[in-house]
């Protein structure tokens, strides 16, 4: 297993990335600009939050913005799920790739969650070293 340097070797950060461009491309012809412009800056606040905490040097301000990152999947998922419901109430088909783009959100979630866990753990047997 190769050693983590920086956020951008993170499997998380990467798929969380993705996800991301996902969202921007299947909105890009929207017309509901409000919940377009939401969903894109939630799907971005992913990866910003997860970069943003791995450049703080401090791993306590690392798992907030973690917690944030968590935060926004969730707004995200939420989103996707609002946006097929009112695409189906007006006869529309669900938006392309949302499934797909729901089930992402709830794996990314479980990684952050499992990447949270290993922060505290170590801050945990830095704690009980000093």
């Amino acid at each position: 297993m190769s050693e983590i340097e920086t956020f951008e070797d993170l499997d998380v950060w990467k798929r969380s990335c993705q996800l991301s461009v996902d969202v921007h491309v299947a909105l890009y012809e929207s017309k509901d600009f409000a919940l377009r412009s939401q969903m894109e800056r939630s799907s971005l606040s992913i990866p910003s939050n997860i970069a943003e905490g791995s450049e703080r040097d401090n791993t306590k301000d690392y798992i907030n913005f973690l917690r944030y990152s968590k935060g926004s999947c969730g707004e995200l998922r939420t989103q996707l799920y609002v946006h097929d419901r009112v695409r189906q109430r007006v006869g529309l088909p669900p938006l392309e790739g949302s499934r797909e783009m729901i089930k992402e959100t709830r794996e990314i979630s479980r990684m952050l969650r499992g990447l949270i866990n290993s922060l505290k753990r170590r801050l945990d047997s830095l704690k009980e070293k000093s």
